[in-house]
């Protein structure tokens, strides 16, 4: 295969992976590391650090918009990511005495869980019941804007979030993804924050936990311009176009869909790791 339809493949490939990851809220790295390591051949640990660096790239570009409208709680997501960026970078550093063919089971593993989470029913919590006392400690508590005007919201349960914020750095910086699935459950279902605030907060995070990792996979020379540079590009055209789709689609039936093909590729991922 040549250069060019090398990067080309790798471009189109790319723009699915952002098309996708914008519609189901799931990062790119699901679609990118099975098309890198699948398709073309490309080594895992170079695929992680492309994906990477199109993790940054797309949760720069749309954290800022949720930021301005004020429904990112900035002051969580700095707060866990004193969790996440830690753990990030020991997976990053920890990925190189892992086989190659245990990390693709383990990716499998969190594709399946995504998937779970893709087609699982938000409930939303915007209680105002006494939240706990790490949470008024440091002062996470906070409101967001509706139709109707802020509405506010108590944190619960702030260490066991910071627990699974751990756990979510430790994939992330082992995998190259934005392990989002991970990071809205810690919010979701452990600290019971409202899920706008936490799937907006969830992407605030990526991109500052996988830069953390990042310069891990740079100093060791794992991530190649040549690889990187389309997926970046191809993540952010497909991001972009994703959300315009988002408008005037049926989100329930495009995850269903969506759901089926990262369950098709996590048991691909599993069976080539286990195949070795």
């Amino acid at each position: 295969m040549s250069i060019l339809l090398f990067t080309l493949v790798i471009l189109l490939g790319a723009f699915l992976a952002g098309l996708v990851g914008s519609l189901t809220g799931l990062g790119g790295g699901v679609i990118i590391i099975p098309l890198l390591t699948l398709v073309l051949g490309v080594d895992i640990h170079y695929a992680i650090g492309a994906s990477i660096v199109s993790v940054i790239a797309t949760s720069s570009g749309s954290a800022a918009a949720y930021v301005k409208e004020g429904i990112t709680n900035i002051r969580i997501g700095m707060f866990l990511e004193i969790a996440t960026t830690i753990s990030a970078i020991f997976g990053a550093v920890i990925t190189v005495y892992i086989n190659p063919d245990y990390i693709s089971v383990i990716f499998g593993g969190i594709l399946l869980f995504s998937a779970v989470m893709m087609l699982r029913k938000k409930v939303d919590h915007s209680d105002t019941d006494t939240s706990g006392k790490l949470a008024n400690f440091f002062k996470l508590n906070g409101s967001y804007p509706t139709a109707t005007g802020e509405q506010p919201y108590a944190v619960h349960n702030v260490a066991g979030g910071f627990l699974m914020m751990a756990v979510a750095g430790v994939a992330s910086g082992l995998l190259g993804i934005g392990s989002g699935a991970l990071k809205v459950l810690a919010m979701d279902n452990i600290m019971r924050i409202p899920f706008k605030v936490s799937t907006t907060t969830s992407n605030f995070m990526m991109g500052v936990t996988a830069a953390a990792s990042a310069v891990v996979y740079l100093h060791r020379g794992q991530i190649d311009p040549g690889i990187a540079m389309p997926v970046c590009l191809g993540v952010l055209i497909g991001a972009r176009a994703g959300s315009k789709i988002l408008i005037k689609s049926k989100p329930e039936k495009l995850k269903m869909l969506f759901a089926a093909v990262v369950t098709f590729l996590a048991l691909q991922m599993i069976y080539n790791g286990l195949k070795g």
